[in-house]
C-alpha cells in the first residue's frame, strides 16, 4: 500500500509539473504577442508622426517666395564705368568742340514684385527646386557730378552764339547714352544675373537646408536660354502643387 500511495503522489506532482510547464508556456506566448503588438503599434505612430511632421519642400519654398517677394526689389551688383565723348558745332564759319569725362554708377536690379508661384517648381525625382526669374534691369546711370571733367572752350562761337550751351547739353545727353550701352554689355549681364542667381539660391537653400531638406537649386531668368527645358516640362510649380492641396 505504501509504494502505491507514493506512486500517486509522484504522478500527482508530475501531472502538477506539467500544468505549471504549460501555463508559462503559454503565458510567454502571450507576453511576445503583446510585445509584437507593441512594437506594430510604436513603429505605426512613428511613420504617422514622420508623415506628418516631415518638412514639405513645397511648403519652405512656398515661404521663401513670400519672403523674397516683399523685398520687391532685389540689387546685387552695381558697377562704376566712364563715358568720353566730344561734341561739335559749327557755325558762321566758326567750329568749336567740347570733351565731357562723365563717370557714372550702375545698379543692375530685379522685380521680385514679378515672382508668382508659377515660377518656382520643385521636382521631386532629382529633388531640385527651379526657380526663374524675371530679367535683370539696368538702374541709372547716377552720375558723379563732382568728377566730372570737360576739355575745351567755345571761343568766337561761344561769344558770339549759345553753341557752348549746346554743347555741354549734347555731351551730358550722349554720356548717359554711352553710360547705359557699357551696363547693357552682355558680360556685365552676365555678372550681374551670376550674383543675383547666387543671392536667389541662398534664399531658397538655406531654409530648406535648416529643415533638413537635401535639394538642389537651380534659378535661371526668363530672357535666357533654358539650361534644361526638361526640368521645367516634368517639374510641378508650387501654384500647381499648393492648390491640389486646397
Amino acid at each position: 500500500m505504501a509504494d502505491g500511495v507514493n506512486e500517486d503522489s509522484r504522478g500527482t506532482a508530475t501531472a502538477r509539473r506539467g500544468g505549471v510547464g504549460s501555463f508559462l508556456a503559454k503565458a510567454a506566448g502571450v507576453l511576445v504577442l503583446l510585445a509584437l503588438a507593441a512594437l506594430i503599434a510604436l513603429w505605426g505612430v512613428q511613420r504617422y508622426v514622420q508623415s506628418r511632421l516631415a518638412p514639405d519642400p513645397t511648403t519652405i519654398a512656398s515661404a521663401s517666395l513670400e519672403g523674397l517677394r516683399e523685398q520687391n526689389r532685389l540689387s546685387t551688383f552695381a558697377a562704376r564705368f566712364v563715358a568720353v565723348v566730344t561734341s561739335r558745332q559749327s557755325q558762321l564759319g566758326f567750329t568749336t568742340e567740347k570733351t565731357l569725362i562723365m563717370p557714372g554708377m550702375v545698379r543692375y536690379e530685379v522685380d521680385l514684385g514679378k515672382l508668382s508661384q508659377r515660377d518656382v517648381a520643385w521636382d521631386a525625382a532629382t529633388r531640385t527646386l527651379a526657380v526663374r526669374l524675371p530679367p535683370v534691369e539696368v538702374e541709372g546711370p547716377q552720375i558723379d557730378l563732382n568728377a566730372l571733367r570737360e576739355y575745351g572752350s567755345g571761343g568766337v562761337l561761344a561769344t558770339l552764339t549759345d553753341a557752348e550751351k549746346r554743347l555741354d547739353t549734347a555731351n551730358r545727353r550722349a554720356g548717359q547714352i554711352e553710360l547705359v550701352r557699357q551696363a547693357r554689355e552682355p558680360a556685365m549681364i552676365r555678372l550681374a544675373r551670376d550674383a543675383t542667381r547666387r543671392a536667389v539660391e541662398r534664399s531658397f537653400a538655406m531654409p530648406l537646408r535648416a529643415a533638413g531638406v537635401d535639394a538642389t537649386v537651380s534659378v535661371r531668368f526668363a530672357d535666357e536660354a533654358r539650361a534644361s527645358a526638361e526640368r521645367w516640362d516634368t517639374s510641378r510649380s508650387l501654384q500647381d502643387v499648393l492648390g491640389n492641396r486646397n
